[in-house]
């Protein structure tokens, strides 16, 4: 089974730089895109084969979620049950017959860290979300987690210290997240790869140059280890200031 990801920085705007071509090309079992940026009937994609499933932010224009899978899940939650952080679209979790395909988009911390407390909660509540579906079922968790987790994750890490997605409190929570029984696949098959990342600025030519970060994952449950065949970044995608990531695991 393949799975891709992409933080697509408003679908509308991603749509006509080549968005649809590179879904065809993928050809995954589950897409799934964040930062959608737009409400129900702004746009149709006509997307042959797939099942939608969509998540708006009640806020116009922000944030949101959605995944495309050819598979039809079991059953389909938007949102992790708590009413606080479910006005923002950020969770797509699909149930299929032998595991959770969860999407997610982070919030950020922000400038001057103005969200870092709400964050700091937001962790813990999708952390404990993630585990109350693992006592049915294993978990595959993807998408924009707005943290580079260690410093082999971004190109300027000195820099970046007391920045919103590299502060020591966003990963330690990510860290805490592998403490639960995660893996995050990149680095399961690549612990040692510098200098490939998912994101980068649109300032200073920084892709260019590739200074960017690492903070779109695919993650999974312990106990799906060995199913894992292989995890990717798309690098040469463009249409976003994300590329896309991708994850291959073998059917049970």
């Amino acid at each position: 089974m393949k799975f891709v990801s992409w933080n697509v920085n408003g679908i509308r705007a991603c749509v006509q730089k080549g968005f649809l071509e590179f879904f065809s090309q993928a050809d995954a079992d589950i897409f799934c895109i964040q930062e959608t940026k737009m409400q129900e009937g702004q746009l149709e994609l006509e997307l042959d084969g797939y099942h939608q499933y969509w998540n708006y932010a009640v806020k116009k224009g922000y944030s949101g979620t959605a995944v495309f899978s050819k598979i039809e899940p079991l059953s389909v939650v938007n949102g992790i049950g708590i009413e606080e952080h479910d006005q923002e679209g950020r969770v797509i979790t699909l149930e299929y017959d032998d595991f959770y395909f969860v999407t997610v988009y982070t919030p950020n911390s922000q400038n001057e860290l103005v969200r870092l407390d709400y964050r700091m909660k937001w962790e813990d509540d999708f952390r404990a979300w993630l585990k109350k579906l693992e006592e049915k079922k294993p978990v595959v968790v993807t998408g924009d987690m707005n943290v580079a987790h260690k410093e082999i994750d971004l190109k300027n890490p000195k820099t970046n210290r007391k920045n919103a997605g590299f502060t020591d409190e966003e990963r330690q929570k990510f860290t805490e997240l592998l403490e639960a029984g995660f893996i995050d696949t990149y680095r399961y098959f690549y612990p040692e790869q510098e200098g490939v990342y998912s994101w980068w600025s649109y300032r200073f030519r920084a892709r260019e140059k590739n200074a960017g970060w690492r903070i779109d994952y695919f993650c999974v449950s312990e106990c799906l280890k060995d199913r894992l065949v292989d995890a990717g970044i798309l690098t040469d995608i463009m249409g976003s200031d994300h590329c896309p990531v991708m994850l291959e695991m073998n059917e049970k």
